[in-house]
């Protein structure tokens, strides 16, 4: 479920970003960020309910929030983004814990057995993650050009969504 999410959201960062380069037009972008925003808090649900995953589930549900946030001020018209911001800082905050978390493996079961165990890729994504939701902060505060955080957003598809999500699909292993 995560990895077949972590494909679509890629749809959305790519479209994200060409707009921030002046590529696109607002209602577009607007309206796959809600459709990726809804599948993914969908998927999340899933991931809680079904696989009984809420620690996977809690990172695919504040993205996806953010996702239909960003979508909504788009559709809308929204002209200042600092809401939206303010969404991504808290989004970067939880990925700062998740980093931690997949840095240090962390909570233990009564039989001593490790929760999250170490897992640098994912601790390496986590942290990408934060750097890129201060940077969309920084864009809606009016303080970060936003081609810095449509480079950003362009390059993670492939090195955090795509290249994780196909090397677990295709080979059974991350890239490091």
């Amino acid at each position: 479920m995560t990895l077949a999410l972590l494909v679509l959201i890629s749809i959305m960062w790519v479209p994200v970003g060409m707009f921030f380069l002046g590529y696109g037009e607002v209602k577009s972008t607007g309206f796959v960020s809600a459709v990726v925003g809804t599948i993914v808090v969908i998927g999340a649900t899933i991931q809680a309910a079904v696989f009984a995953d809420p620690f996977t589930a809690g990172l695919l549900f504040v993205f996806g929030v953010l996702y239909l946030q960003t979508g909504h001020a788009l559709l809308t018209g929204v002209e200042d983004l600092r809401t939206v911001g303010n969404g991504a800082l808290l989004v970067g905050i939880v990925c700062a814990v998740y980093a931690f978390l997949y840095a240090t493996g962390g909570g233990v079961k009564p039989d001593g057995k490790t929760i999250i165990s170490v897992v640098p890729y994912l601790a390496f994504m986590n942290l990408t993650f934060v750097v890129i939701c201060f940077t969309v902060t920084g864009v809606t505060y009016g303080k970060i050009n936003p081609k810095v955080a449509a480079t950003m957003f362009i390059v993670l598809s492939f090195t955090c969504l795509l290249a994780p999500a196909f090397g677990l699909m295709g080979y059974g292993k991350l890239p490091f």
